[in-house]
C-alpha cells in the first residue's frame, strides 16, 4: 500500500469514525431537537457528491468513507425528517 492510499484510509477512518457518535446518539434517544434539518440536507448531499467524486477516480478511500457516512448521515436524515414532517 503506497502512503498515499494509507493516508486517504486513516483519513477516511477518522473522519467516518467521528460521525459514528452523532449517528448512534440520534438512532439511540431519537433526540435530534439540536439537528438542523437544512444542515443535514446540506451535508448528505456533499458526501454524496464526494462519494461520486470518488467513483469517478477510483479512490477507494473516498468511495469507502463515504459510502459509509452517507449511511449514516441518511439515518440521522431519516429520523429527523420524520420526527419532524413539517
Amino acid at each position: 500500500m503506497s502512503i498515499t492510499d494509507a493516508t486517504g484510509y486513516l483519513a477516511a477512518f477518522l473522519t467516518t469514525f467521528a460521525f459514528v457518535p452523532q449517528a448512534h446518539h440520534s438512532w439511540k434517544t431519537r433526540d435530534l431537537s439540536g439537528v438542523s434539518l437544512p444542515m443535514y440536507s446540506l451535508f448528505s448531499l456533499g458526501v454524496l457528491t464526494w462519494l461520486i467524486y470518488g467513483i469517478l477516480i477510483h479512490s477507494w478511500p473516498i468511495i469507502a468513507a463515504n459510502s459509509l457516512t452517507l449511511m449514516l448521515a441518511c439515518i440521522v436524515l431519516y429520523l429527523k425528517i420524520s420526527q419532524n414532517p413539517n
